[in-house]
């Protein structure tokens, strides 16, 4: 090898010496970005709140603008120093300095892995990794956890469902129902009545469904479709209700008479029947009456143990007047009961007084006619 080609070859190692030395001052350790969690899993539309750490190990401060590289697109980022967003940092010798990330992982995005820096100038580059769970979309979510009730047709049935926003806008919804006639749907989000919600992106709001059929509705199970909706979006529910039957029944008398007459202290044995109009059968129906003061009343049963749809029940009320009750009318009450539902009948009752005192009356007339014709002969010649 020539004399100028040793000097050329020494010549080059001093340079490239002299520009490690300048470049690579800061050993590994020396300077570096700290975070406990460089790798986490996110659903679609999730804030990620970093901590990260700045720190100078070295004898020396150490300055460094602040980048976030390889930020997927659509991402948004915020790198802080308290409440001041920042872009350079300086560290004091053997300090450190913490800063917070927010990265916002949108909602349209595809399942899968994504990967970003932060990078400290040319000193240090933390690499982060996100893990989407699971497949974005631009959708509404409409659910209940109990869509399904049943009861009687008289019954208002309660249904609680969430209304979830699950696009990146804020959306106005419309509430509405599909319901038979008659049928009244009222929407309660938040637990006001209301047919439409604003709805922020990526929120979620407690809708109360309230379902009231008409009284007279018959057993069966019905489908009520309830929808929330936008001009970009729509969910929908679909509610069941199961009417097990109606329960009604009518309390009469054979001929429909509704008045009677008794004498003071007699009794009074009354025909009644206990119709069955509604769709299901009558349980364990009890009966009652109201009376006035010292009257009795009872019944023949006083208790049936069931009446089914259609069906009916002969009893007897048995009216025992007062025997002190003077002549007039008066009220007796009867009501028949079951737990659903009751059926009231009032009799007017015509007290008439006993035989024995109208003739007693007649007596004391002859007695004292008698009275008088006796003291007209003996004194009336006098």
């Amino acid at each position: 090898m020539s004399l100028h080609a040793k000097f050329i070859r020494l010549s080059l190692s001093v340079f490239v010496g002299l520009f490690l030395s300048g470049h690579l001052t800061t050993k590994a350790g020396d300077f570096e970005l700290y975070t406990p969690f460089r790798r986490i899993a996110v659903p679609p539309g999730e804030s990620i709140d970093y901590s990260i750490d700045v720190i100078n190990n070295t004898d020396g401060t150490k300055e460094a603008d602040l980048t976030i590289t390889g930020m997927p697109a659509g991402w948004n980022y915020t790198l802080k120093y308290g409440a001041y967003v920042i872009r350079q940092i300086s560290v004091l010798p053997g300090e450190k300095k913490s800063l917070s990330l927010k990265v916002e992982v949108p909602l349209k995005i595809n399942k899968g892995t994504y990967r970003f820096q932060v990078v400290a100038g040319d000193l240090y580059s933390l690499p982060l990794i996100v893990t989407v769970s699971e497949q974005g979309t631009f959708k509404t979510e409409f659910t209940s956890t109990q869509p399904y009730m049943e009861g009687i047709a008289t019954s208002t049935f309660n249904y609680q469902a969430t209304l979830k926003n699950s696009t990146p806008e804020l959306q106005h919804y419309g509430l509405s129902a599909d319901a038979p006639a008659g049928w009244v749907v009222v929407f309660r989000p938040n637990y006001r009545q209301a047919t439409a919600v604003d709805l922020e992106a990526n929120s979620k709001v407690d809708v109360a469904i309230d379902i009231d059929p008409p009284d007279k509705t018959p057993k069966g199970t019905y489908r009520i479709p309830v929808r929330a909706f936008t001009n970009e979006t729509s969910a929908n529910i679909d509610l069941e209700v199961v009417i097990t039957g109606t329960y009604s029944m009518n309390l009469t008398t054979p001929t429909g008479l509704l008045s009677t007459s008794v004498t003071a202290g007699d009794t009074k044995r009354l025909p009644m029947l206990i119709n069955n109009t509604g769709s299901s059968e009558l349980h364990n129906i009890t009966i009652a009456a109201e009376a006035p003061i010292n009257w009795k009343v009872t019944f023949e049963p006083d208790r049936i143990d069931m009446i089914p749809p259609g069906g009916s029940a002969r009893i007897f009320t048995i009216i025992n007047a007062d025997k002190k009750a003077i002549a007039g009318d008066y009220i007796v009450t009867v009501e028949s009961v079951v737990p659903e539902t009751s059926s009231k009948v009032s009799f007017r009752v015509i007290v008439k007084t006993p035989m024995i005192w109208g003739w007693l009356g007649i007596f004391i007339i002859i007695g004292a006619l008698g009275l008088v014709f006796y003291l007209f002969r003996k004194y009336g010649r006098r």
